[in-house]
C-alpha cells in the first residue's frame, strides 16, 4: 500500500522508519519531510498545515493510508477532508482533536467524567484570573487555552509570578491567540509520565509509557521547552500503575468523548502527574509525543503500520503489541537559543558517525541538506536515540553518540534520563 505520513519533526523521522519496515507498505510518502526522512521516504513539499494541499496530493497520487503526525492539522480537521475524499488516515477528526486544542475543554470533560486531574478555573480576562490567583496557594499554573507547541504552561512559585504569566500570555499575548482564554489550576506534587494508547472509537491498546524533559537545561532548570529528552519504560508506571491509568482515565475518557458526539480514534497521549492518591491527568496530546515517539518507535518489535490501519478500522481489539526488553532514551540536541530566539543555517557534522554505533539511531527534527552538507533548520534539531539494557547503559551509549557530533551551534542536556537511573 502507498502511505503518506505528515510533518516534519523527530516523530515524523521516527514514524516514518518503523512504517518502512512493515511488509504492508510498498510505497512511504512524507510531506514535507526533514533531511533525515529524505533517505527512507519519498520527501514531498507540502506544508503539514496545507491541508488542502494535502488532500489533493493524496487524491492524485492514489495513497492508500495518510499517518498525521502533528496536532496543528489535527485540531484543523485534515483528517475529516481526508475520509470525505474516501482517503482513510490515522489520527483524531477535528471534533475529538479539541481534547489538545483546547485545554479548557479537556478540565470541562474531566470534571464532568469524574476522570481525576487537577483543580481548576477557566478565564478570559485578566482581572478575573489574578482575582481567582488571589484566592488560591502558590505554586500554582497558568495555562493558555490553545495550541502553543507545548510551551504555554508556566509553573509560578508565587502570586506575583502568577499575575506576570497572566499579563505574559493574555495582554502581551505571548502565545497570539492560544492565549485569549487561560486555565489556571492547582499545582501537583509527584513525578510526571508519559501515557500513550491506541484508541479506534470503543477499544484501547496500551503503548510503553516514557519519561518526558520538558526543562531546557540540567536539572530541571531554565524554560519550559518542547522536550529535551525521554525515556521508556517509566519505572514509575509499573504493571499496576498502568493498569489504573487505563481503567481510572483512558477508558472512561474514551467513553466520555463518545458520549460527547466526538468518538476518538488516534493516539491518545496522557501527560500525568503520578501522585501518592494516584494518576492525576496534566493534559491531553492528540499526537504521539515528540520526543517521546522516537524511543517507542526503537522499542517496538510489532507492526506498527497494522496498528495504525486497526485504530482507523475500529479492529484494535484484535492487535497485541510486542515490545523489545530493553531501554530506549533519546538525547534532544537543540539550537542555541531554544526555546527563545536562535540561528537556523548553521552547519551540523559527525551524524554518520554517531549513527554506525551500534544500539544508536539518530532522529532528525529540523534538518535540511544543502549542497552536501547537513544544516539546522529549527530549534529542535537531532534526536539521538539508544537502545540498551538499563537506561544508565542507554544514556551511556546515547551521549558516546553526541559525543561524535559536530555542531557548535547546538546544545544538549547531559542529564538525560536521570530519575531512573537515581532510582
Amino acid at each position: 500500500m502507498k502511505v503518506l505520513v505528515v510533518g516534519s519533526g523527530g516523530r515524523e523521522h521516527s514514524l516514518c522508519w518503523a512504517i518502512a519496515k512493515s511488509p504492508k507498505c510498498d510505497e512511504l510518502y512524507c510531506a514535507p519531510g526533514n533531511a533525515g526522512i529524505d533517505g527512507i521516504a519519498i520527501t514531498v513539499d507540502i506544508a503539514a498545515d496545507d491541508i488542502d494541499a494535502l488532500v489533493t496530493f493524496a487524491s492524485e497520487t492514489a495513497i492508500d493510508f495518510v499517518v498525521v503526525g502533528p496536532e496543528g492539522p489535527l485540531v484543523e480537521g485534515l483528517v475529516d477532508k481526508l475520509e470525505a475524499a474516501g482517503i482513510k488516515a490515522f489520527g483524531p477528526s477535528a471534533k475529538a482533536a479539541i481534547l489538545e486544542g483546547s485545554k479548557g475543554f479537556m478540565k470541562d470533560l474531566s470534571a464532568k467524567y469524574n476522570i481525576p486531574s487537577a483543580d481548576y478555573g477557566r478565564f478570559d480576562e485578566p482581572d478575573s484570573a489574578k482575582e481567582f490567583i488571589l484566592r488560591h496557594q502558590a505554586p500554582i499554573v497558568v495555562k493558555a487555552d490553545g495550541l502553543a507547541a507545548g510551551k504555554g504552561v508556566i509553573i509560578c512559585r508565587n502570586q506575583n509570578e502568577a499575575y506576570a504569566a497572566v499579563d505574559h500570555i493574555m495582554t502581551e499575548r505571548a502565545f497570539g491567540g492560544a492565549g485569549e482564554e487561560i486555565i489556571i489550576e492547582e499545582f501537583m506534587s509527584g513525578e510526571e509520565a508519559s501515557f500513550f494508547a491506541l484508541v479506534d472509537g470503543q477499544n484501547a491498546v496500551a503503548l510503553r509509557s516514557a519519561q518526558d524533559h520538558k526543562a531546557a537545561h540540567d536539572g530541571d532548570e531554565g524554560p519550559n521547552t518542547g522536550g529535551m529528552g525521554a525515556y521508556s519504560p517509566a519505572p514509575i508506571v509499573d504493571d499496576a500503575m498502568a493498569e489504573r491509568i487505563m481503567n481510572e482515565i483512558i477508558y472512561p475518557t474514551i467513553k466520555a468523548m463518545a458520549a460527547e458526539g466526538r468518538p476518538y480514534k488516534g493516539v491518545l497521549y496522557a501527560g500525568l502527574m503520578i501522585t501518592d492518591e494516584g494518576p492525576r491527568l496534566i493534559e491531553f496530546n492528540v499526537r504521539f509525543g515528540d520526543p517521546e515517539c522516537q524511543p517507542l518507535m526503537l522499542a517496538l518489535k510489532s507492526d506498527i503500520l497494522e496498528a495504525l490501519i486497526a485504530s482507523a478500522d475500529g479492529t484494535l481489539d484484535t492487535i497485541s503489541l510486542e515490545w523489545h526488553d530493553e531501554a530506549t532514551l533519546i538525547v534532544v540536541m537543540a539550537a542555541n537559543g531554544y526555546p527563545g530566539r536562535y540561528d537556523t543555517g548553521t552547519e551540523i557534522k559527525g551524524v554518520d558517525d554517531a549513527n554506525a554505533i551500534e544500539g544508536v539511531y539518530v532522529f532528525h527534527a529540523g534538518t535540511t541538506a544543502e549542497n552536501g552538507s547537513l544544516r539546522a533548520t529549527g530549534g529542535r534539531v537531532l534526536g539521538i536515540t539508544a537502545k540498551a539494557k538499563t537506561v544508565a547503559q542507554a544514556q551511556k551509549l546515547a551521549y558516546k553518540a553526541v559525543d561524535k557530533i559536530d555542531w557548535p551551534g547546538g546544545f544538549n542536556r547531559t542529564d538525560i534520563g536521570w530519575r531512573a537511573i537515581k532510582r
